[in-house]
């Protein structure tokens, strides 16, 4: 499964969809905010997917507000309710900020590097 959605502008979103031992992977580069949350959400819907696992990578997201906290949590029930988990990997210090600041990551598991969130 590979898909590619490319971001028009620098301050916009790109989502690359791939699988890696049978691990949905989004890797993000952009910002994540209530301009790009529909792009997002589109790309975390797993419905119809039994115990999704699903991992985000995001190395290349310079930003990121209250929409995508939001966007993330709703994933996340979602994703656990079908059985499955969601974790987020390699944030960038600024996301990483955030995700600190809100809680975010005692409620999702939040790894370091890409390899230990789809192996963990």
């Amino acid at each position: 499964m590979a898909g590619t959605e490319q971001a028009e502008q620098p301050d916009q979103l790109s989502v690359v969809s791939t699988t890696t031992d049978g691990v949905r992977v989004l890797t993000l580069a952009g910002e994540i905010d209530h301009h790009t949350g529909d792009r997002l959400r589109r790309a975390l819907d797993t419905s119809g997917v039994p115990r999704p696992r699903v991992v985000l990578d995001l190395g290349r997201v310079t930003f990121m507000d209250s929409s995508g906290i939001n966007l993330l949590i709703a994933a996340h029930h979602a994703v656990t309710g079908a059985g499955g988990w969601l974790r987020l990997a390699a944030p960038t210090e600024p996301v990483l900020r955030t995700i600190r600041l809100v809680g975010l990551d005692t409620v999702i598991d939040c790894c370091p590097t890409l390899h230990q969130a789809i192996s963990a």
